[in-house]
């Protein structure tokens, strides 16, 4: 297994929480799709049945950070702790998911417990792949939450009604027949 060099590791994760940042800030989550090379992958797990992967740049601007973040606009994505492993290149990244909607109280809608994203370094300052994890039932409990005090903004509930149609989703497969492996 190749070592990578830490200083650039380090560069490219200080450019990739700037970036997301800035995309928050724009909610626009396409510029992301630069920081990933031209063969990347970008998968999720959905839940026991179902399985997200985006292959290639295009696929990841398009869907993965186009389509996918459709109904999320407004949400935050911040970043709890990084972990980078210079001898493979890999690097986990920790973060909360946070609505600008709030409840009641005061308090903003976000999912118990916390997610992630693994990437893997492919050089020139892009990700090679990435997977995202997350706490599939705390995540379901809150848009249920959010759907009981109407708290959901009508791009997050076409996204759910579009999720729910049964009609195909693309990036979208069932447990075991995505195009490339998830791990």
């Amino acid at each position: 297994m190749a070592d990578f060099d830490r200083a650039e590791l380090d560069e490219m994760v200080r450019r990739w929480l700037q970036a997301n940042k800035e995309c928050e800030a724009a909610g626009d989550w396409l510029p992301l799709a630069d920081y990933y090379t031209e063969d990347a992958t970008y998968g999720w797990n959905y839940g026991p049945t179902q399985e997200f992967m985006a292959v290639g740049r295009h696929e990841i601007r398009d869907i993965a950070l186009g389509l996918e973040m459709v109904g999320l606009e407004g949400w935050t994505y911040p970043y709890q702790d990084v972990v980078v492993d210079e001898r493979s290149g890999n690097v986990i990244g920790l973060w909360k998911q946070i609505a600008d909607a709030t409840r009641a109280d005061g308090s903003h809608y976000s999912p118990h417990g916390i997610g992630g994203s693994w990437f893997r370094y492919g050089g020139n300052f892009q990700w090679s792949w990435q997977r995202d994890f997350f706490d599939f039932g705390n995540v379901s409990a809150l848009f249920l939450e959010m759907i009981t005090d109407n708290a959901l903004t009508p791009g997050m509930t076409k996204r759910i009604q579009r999720a729910t149609s049964g009609e195909p989703l693309p990036g979208w497969y069932a447990i075991g027949a995505a195009p490339v492996p998830l791990w």
